[in-house]
């Protein structure tokens, strides 16, 4: 049977973070072409996916990604390529600005891969969430059949322009108290303790991705982003690792609360070992004294792991990808990023609904208090049915009043919301902010993590001044 020659990219595709390829060059190599959204998850999830298997084939495989617009915002292609290096992506990335490429190759869903043998010719297609298993057996048939590469083929072609090496990473959750500022300092694989100054007193991990417990010299994290603290217990989203962590912070030790390293179907139910159940890139954490709850974005739904019987059960959501009031699975949301908590309320930020949702603790009811749905998005203020965020990112609560902060990271923005009925509005700030994914409040100050920038900002309450917290190890 003959196998159909894949078409060719198409010229108008922009380049990111390497110099200008077509399939035509790629001949004599196996080619993964990943079809993504930068704000996506589930496609973060395929660019790993694609890293490690160019890391098992040297040479005889090159990952290529397309990436597709969802947002307004990321049609600026510095943003989009901010979004996918915080995922670690480092081979060759395009633009699709105009979705040519997605309707040349007839994709129908993100994210989409081909498999494209050395020849040229499309050997397999995996749509959504199906298996990469069922490429898999297929791709190491075709690199096992090509030759060994040499030394200069077998390394991996080099990024332009790549991140400037700062103090920090992409930081992104924050967790903040009187006296101190925990950082997930995620590009770096650790988390730091500091003073409100920025003075670092002490790093948890080792700074290499990992997946190891123990003292905070020996363990390791693998791109942590949402922190909770609560008395002397730091608690951890270690979303690279598909873990709930625990920092005790008096000894400094670490260990898992449940997580395998890899992503997978939470099973509701008494966890007797942490290391047999699985999670789906957990993005926020937010804990009280005896509850841990945790909003997993390849999961679509709000976990809670009970500290006292150690038992972890779905708070609420469906597992679709939706913007849907209801009560416990009949509700669900659209990718949960962040969360916030105040006595039997929980306030979720759902990025991919650019919306803010509730979830009653004590009935599991949602309720949707910014938001229309996945598709509908934009920058207005005023009552809720009119207001409009665009991919917000993280939340945080006033500790002396109804008031919910939001930023509003597609708008480069910082919002609030008046809970109990009130509206949307901006705040004033000196600039536009640069792909924020962490805020906490203490100390008089919000605190944000301006992701893209590699900085933590600290907005003051009072005087709304908003000033660099230098970050000095």
């Amino acid at each position: 049977m003959d196998i159909a020659m894949v078409p060719e990219l198409p010229k108008s595709l922009e380049w990111l973070n390497a110099p200008a390829t077509s399939l035509h060059e790629q001949r004599g190599r196996v080619v993964v072409l990943v079809f993504v959204n930068a704000a996506s998850a589930w496609c973060w999830q395929r660019l790993r996916d694609a890293a490690q298997l160019q890391t098992r084939y040297p040479g005889r495989l090159q990952p290529l990604a397309v990436h597709v617009p969802r947002f307004e915002s990321e049609r600026d292609p510095q943003h989009v390529l901010k979004q996918l290096r915080r995922q670690g992506v480092a081979f060759p990335v395009a633009q699709d600005r105009d979705w040519h490429a997605w309707q040349h190759f007839d994709v129908q869903a993100w994210p989409t891969v081909l498999l494209i043998d050395a020849e040229g010719r499309e050997r397999g297609r995996i749509t959504g969430l199906d298996s990469m298993a069922e490429l898999e057996r297929p791709l190491a048939a075709l690199c096992d059949a090509l030759p060994l590469p040499n030394d200069d083929d077998a390394q991996p072609t080099g990024e332009s322009n790549p991140e400037p090496r700062l103090p920090l990473l992409f930081p992104s959750g924050l967790a903040a108290t009187a006296d101190r500022l925990y950082v997930a300092d995620s590009g770096h694989h650790r988390i730091l303790e500091c003073t409100h100054a920025g003075r670092v007193l002490r790093q948890f991990g080792m700074g290499t991705a990992d997946f190891v417990d123990g003292d905070l010299e020996q363990s390791a994290f693998r791109r942590p982003h949402g922190l909770s603290v609560v008395r002397d217990v730091l608690y951890v989203a270690d979303s690279g690792n598909h873990a709930l962590r625990r920092i005790m912070l008096r000894s400094g030790r670490v260990d898992t609360i449940c997580g395998n390293g890899r992503a997978g179907e939470p099973v509701a139910g008494i966890v007797a070992n942490a290391r047999d159940t699985a999670l789906n890139q957990p993005q926020a954490v937010v804990a009280t004294d005896s509850e841990v709850h945790l909003a997993l974005a390849g999961d679509n739904r709000i976990w809670t792991y009970g500290l006292g019987r150690g038992e972890l059960s779905c708070r609420a959501g469906s597992g679709q990808l939706e913007v849907r009031d209801g009560s416990g699975v009949m509700a669900a949301f659209a990718q949960p990023v962040a969360l916030a908590a105040v006595q039997q309320m929980l306030y979720v930020c759902d990025a991919l609904g650019s919306a803010i949702r509730s979830v009653q603790l004590r009935n599991g009811t949602v309720q949707t208090l910014v938001g229309q749905g996945p598709w509908e998005f934009g920058d207005a203020d005023g009552p809720r049915q009119q207001a409009r965020l665009q991919n917000p990112q993280a939340i945080a609560l006033s500790p002396d009043a109804p008031l919910l902060w939001i930023a509003d990271t597609g708008n480069g923005s910082l919002r609030t919301l008046r809970l109990g009925g009130g509206e949307l509005s901006t705040v004033a700030l000196p600039r536009r902010l640069q792909g924020v994914s962490g805020l906490s409040i203490a100390g008089g100050a919000l605190w944000i993590a301006e992701t893209d920038a590699h900085a933590v900002l600290r907005y003051d309450l009072a005087s709304a001044e908003l000033a660099r917290v230098a970050i000095d190890e």
